[in-house]
């Protein structure tokens, strides 16, 4: 038995207004500290907003840009994603529509002009999509409250999403604020009810060479899993993204491990390839730089558990506190999916704040999305480069 958290299927929590399970959650200040709160814990910021006349997307007084929101659907189904579908304007969606640009020979403005406009609508996708949901799209279990201190965390079995809401944001790349704002605070959620959620439905969900869990839990988050292939991957410090590149990577040796504290070079090798993806990443900070240089991704492990080791957190209340082995989940440190580098103690992995990719600072490692890491490890096989620079 586990004190104060409760363990729940749907049963009970289908006849909820997607807005009354957003304001269920208690603001968090604080969890694991490799992480930030996330947009469902910081849902409860809006509540004001919630209680004002609900006005339709895309109109005068939504939330939502319409323009801004069709332009990160398409932008995300096109691998150039901005992070969460929210139809707000930020440096993280100009990233994105910069780095599309230069992958489609465009101008390079970051700005959403009229050519750049052209080339994601070739894609002919409208920006939302009516869903009937299933109960497997709310399936649970779910853990409400999440225990915010690792000993807490250690003691269950899976760190799953809080509620319905917080999983259907998930699996369509938004946050809990967005779907209220889409269909209306007094919209209900549960199996048989009809959503408006962004059209990110996977086109291609063939997910050979996976094992049937993980396929899943690919197909839950809409992870499309075309025969676009990269060979290896330039992670920007300064742009705060990580570009795929197809083409010949950098030939020379990889970067040696100094340790904690170690002091790398900036590379002088980017290889020849193109950019054919891009993704919004957190990186690093003041007190857990990033490595540059040359590592290589070695092996991939997915709903990985995490050994949450406080003398390696600089934020850590208690560094001497005893170890913890947390479990796996969405919610957990590093989200759904870990991709080992050769850098010890670093990975690319999933988070459970994807509001906060890009606009936040992590303990080193390469904080991605879940939907964007499990992406990934289909567009690049184990052993890919992957060059960290400025």
């Amino acid at each position: 038995m586990i004190p104060k958290t409760l363990l729940r299927s749907t049963l009970g929590l289908a006849g909820l207004s997607v807005a009354a399970l957003a304001l269920a959650q208690a603001p968090v200040a604080k969890t694991v500290p490799a992480t930030a709160p996330s947009a469902a814990d910081r849902a409860a910021t809006g509540a004001a907003s919630h209680g004002k006349l609900w006005v339709a997307p895309g109109t005068k007084g939504s939330p939502i840009d319409g323009s801004i929101f069709h332009a990160q659907v398409l932008l995300d189904i096109a691998g150039f994603p901005s992070g969460v579908i929210d139809g707000k304007k930020g440096m993280v969606f100009a990233k994105s529509v910069s780095g599309f640009q230069q992958a489609h020979n465009l101008p390079d403005s970051g700005l959403l002009d009229t050519a750049t406009r052209q080339a994601l609508l070739a894609q002919n996708r409208p920006s939302t999509i009516m869903v009937t949901l299933s109960p497997d799209q709310l399936s649970g279990p779910f853990v409400m409250p999440l225990p915010k201190k690792p000993e807490e965390q250690a003691k269950l079995p899976f760190l799953g999403y809080r509620n319905m809401l917080e999983q259907l944001a998930e699996e369509f790349h938004t946050t809990p604020d967005t779907l209220v704002a889409l269909n209306g605070p007094d919209a209900k959620i549960g199996a048989g009810q009809t959503l408006r959620l962004p059209n990110v439905v996977a086109a291609n969900r063939n997910y050979g060479g996976v094992k049937a869990d993980i396929a899943s839990w690919m197909a839950k988050l809409n992870v499309d899993s075309g025969t676009v292939q990269g060979d290896y991957v330039i992670v920007s410090k300064q742009e705060g993204v990580l570009r795929v590149m197809k083409g010949a990577a950098p030939a020379g040796s990889l970067t040696k491990d100094g340790g904690k504290g170690a002091k790398y070079k900036l590379p002088t090798d980017l290889g020849q390839g193109q950019v054919i993806a891009q993704f919004p990443v957190t990186m690093g900070s003041s007190h857990d730089p990033l490595p540059f240089g040359l590592w290589k991704a070695t092996t991939y492990a997915f709903l990985p558990p995490f050994h949450y080791q406080p003398d390696l957190f600089w934020d850590a209340k208690d560094p001497t506190a005893d170890d913890k082995r947390l479990p796996p989940g969405p919610n957990g440190p590093v989200g759904l999916a870990w991709l080992d580098l050769t850098k010890e103690h670093y990975g690319i992995h999933g988070t459970p704040t994807p509001e906060t990719i890009g606009r936040a600072e992590s303990h080193g490692c390469i904080r991605m999305s879940n939907w964007d890491v499990l992406r990934l490890s289909r567009m690049l096989k184990p052993g890919f480069k992957a060059v960290f620079t400025a």
